[in-house]
């Protein structure tokens, strides 16, 4: 895998304007090589799809197994997918029309975490997790799905609905499922607690992993193969984000700890964690108020603490997504549009221009990265609004 060994040091300008600039002469021993300079870095291919509109890879394993989603023709619906290099395989359903791998949902053995929806009607009329994730409201129940080779439905703690968001090679699955307790904290139209958990499938057991003391709700959101498990700490609010992310925690033999934050309130959540144990995601800072959703990505390291990432210049938010054992961090940075990043050595870089010259379409979203380097994300095709998954490959 190739790296940049330069430091290259991005100034955000302020209202005060540039000043004039003298150009010294040219010193090989002081030059340090603009990205244009080193030339493009990764060869970009796309995936196949349904030809649906919106499809997204979200997570890439070492073996180079990559799973995702992609909307079927016409939208309506999207289907669970898993890519052996150009070979698109759809996971199906659990009865009902959608299913996704939301989070970087594969591990290095080719097993697959995500969630489905069933044919059977939620009674409650919950809007519950996956609905955020999902073309349209169906009312149907979801649950969280586990792939090797056949979807089974992971339980719940005794509510209706569950989520599945990571899997290592040791077959656990992380995600979070609804309790029986109708908890004071939701708001409406969700009624029912959730609980982070830990599955074993091949056990066919589940163990629930509690919040911090305080708190009402925990949901899971990735785990490594030591099985270390990150997640978010809160209220049960409306199970996604806002007072349900008041925390952001790791879950060490089943015992969270806050592993701290960017400032603000809420919105605190980590995405990913690689085996070293490092954490990336996403943090309000200071300035914003309530629930309110304008992050930074964040890294935290058991000897660092948590950091900012920071953004691209000309900005106003970032979200760091995924992680390899290199620190080498993807994500996206937000402004007027998207555009997809990727952090090391201290810098973030707009992954557009780390590739060909000339290349047409622009990287809105890195969702993840492998030991290898090899990113997958989302891309926007020139002069249209349709989204494709792509594969970054290190030259």
């Amino acid at each position: 895998m190739r790296h940049i060994s330069s430091v290259i040091l991005i100034a955000a300008l302020s209202a005060c304007g540039y000043e004039p600039q003298v150009t010294p002469p040219f010193d090989a021993r002081l030059h340090q090589p603009s990205l244009a300079e080193l030339g493009p870095r990764y060869t970009v291919t796309y995936l196949p799809t349904l030809n649906g509109s919106r499809n997204r890879p979200s997570g890439i394993a070492s073996n180079g197994l990559i799973a995702g989603f992609v909307n079927r023709p016409g939208n309506a619906s999207r289907v669970a997918a898993l890519w052996r290099g150009t070979t698109l395989d759809t996971l199906g359903t659990l009865g009902g029309p959608n299913s996704v791998v939301q989070w970087p949902g594969i591990s290095s053995n080719g097993q697959v975490a995500g969630f489905a929806e069933t044919a059977e009607l939620d009674t409650l009329h919950e809007q519950w997790s996956c609905t955020a994730f999902l073309p349209s409201v169906t009312g149907k129940i979801c649950r969280g799905f586990f792939w090797d080779g056949v979807m089974t439905a992971m339980p719940t703690l005794g509510g209706n609905q569950s989520i599945a968001t990571g899997v290592n090679s040791r077959g656990q699955v992380v995600g979070w499922a609804e309790t029986g307790v109708i908890d004071p904290t939701c708001n409406a139209p969700q009624v029912l607690q959730f609980r982070a958990v830990v599955w074993y499938p091949q056990k066919g057991t589940i163990d629930e992993l509690p919040p911090l003391p305080g708190d009402s709700t925990s949901a899971a959101t990735a785990i490594n193969a030591k099985g270390q498990v990150v997640g978010i700490s809160g209220d049960c609010d409306i199970a996604v984000g806002q007072r349900s992310a008041r925390h952001s925690v790791i879950w060490n033999d089943g015992v969270p700890t806050d592993i701290g934050d960017l400032g603000g309130e809420f919105w605190h959540t980590p995405m990913d964690i690689n085996e070293q144990g490092d954490v990336v995601g996403f943090s309000n800072p200071p300035y914003v108020l309530g629930i309110d959703f304008n992050p930074l990505a964040f890294l935290w390291t058991s000897e660092g603490g948590i950091q900012s990432l920071g953004k691209l210049v000309g900005d106003t938010s970032s979200q760091g997504l995924g992680i390899n054992r290199y620190r080498q961090i993807v994500g996206v940075s937000t402004g007027a549009i998207n555009r997809a990043f990727l952090w090391e050595n201290g810098v973030m870089h707009n992954l557009n221009d780390l590739v060909e010259p000339g290349f047409p379409d622009l990287l809105i979203v890195a969702q993840h990265i492998n030991d290898d380097g090899v990113i997958v994300g989302r891309a926007v095709l020139h002069g249209t609004t349709r989204q494709v998954p792509f594969v970054a490959t290190p030259r």
